[in-house]
């Protein structure tokens, strides 16, 4: 019954800028911990960053100063915001949501995953 749509991937210029959107739908009470994840091919899934239904965040080092996670609470949709781009920074990201339902234990839902290219 919930469902993630992922949107905003595509290719970049290095020094560009995009925003990731994950947005919920469904029978949602509530999302208690938000995380973005990427992967490219060759290399492991690495948490890019997270951020609690509380508002603290954490960022992978490699990203810590370029990337901003947030969130609004009403659309029920978490924002991944890259700038300063990098050819390093190709991947699929993934967003991962830990969401409370009605009758329903927390559970992680997985979006379907976009594509981030940079390069010249």
């Amino acid at each position: 019954q919930v469902q993630l749509v992922e949107s905003g991937g595509g290719l970049v210029q290095p020094g560009g800028s995009l925003t990731l959107s994950c947005a919920a739908s469904g029978d949602i009470l509530s999302i208690s911990f938000m995380t973005w994840y990427r992967q490219a091919p060759g290399n492991q899934r690495e948490v890019v960053a997270s951020l609690s239904n509380g508002g603290s965040s954490n960022y992978a080092d490699s990203v810590k100063g370029r990337f901003t996670i947030s969130r609004d609470i009403s659309k029920n949709t978490v924002y991944l915001q890259m700038n300063s781009l990098k050819p390093e920074d190709t991947a699929v990201y993934y967003c991962n949501l830990l969401i409370r339902r009605r009758d329903y234990d927390l559970q992680n839902y997985w979006g379907q995953g976009t594509q981030v290219t940079v390069s010249s």
